[in-house]
């Protein structure tokens, strides 16, 4: 059995360790679980471990917004204390305060 704690929380801001972009945290899953032709997708030298937990994130850079799927080996915690600004943020999240939105209702 599969023991992996996630290190990011539903609702707190992260970016990404390599590329410029941010996101809120919408879904976990605690190991990989998107298809093999995504994953096939990255290149070898920079592809991740399945075995890890994977974030859902509502994601923005300077020029759009999207939903990112990525590893936590390639995140890191946003310290810059702005909101995103994602459409999609007020749907799922109530406020935010201190890098982290409160959930808008209860996820399983």
């Amino acid at each position: 059995m599969l023991s992996t704690r996630a290190k990011y929380r539903l609702g707190q801001v992260v970016r990404h360790r390599i590329h410029p972009f941010r996101g809120v945290v919408f879904d976990v899953d605690p190991q990989f679980a998107n298809t093999e032709e995504w994953y096939e997708a990255i290149p070898e030298d920079s592809r991740p471990a399945k075995e890890q937990p994977f974030y859902h994130l509502l994601a923005e850079n300077d020029q759009t917004y999207y939903v990112a799927y990525v590893s936590e080996q390639n995140l890191v915690p946003d310290y810059s204390g702005e909101p995103i600004g994602h459409p999609d943020v007020s749907d799922m999240f109530g406020p935010f305060d201190d890098g982290v939105y409160a959930l808008q209702y209860q996820m399983n």
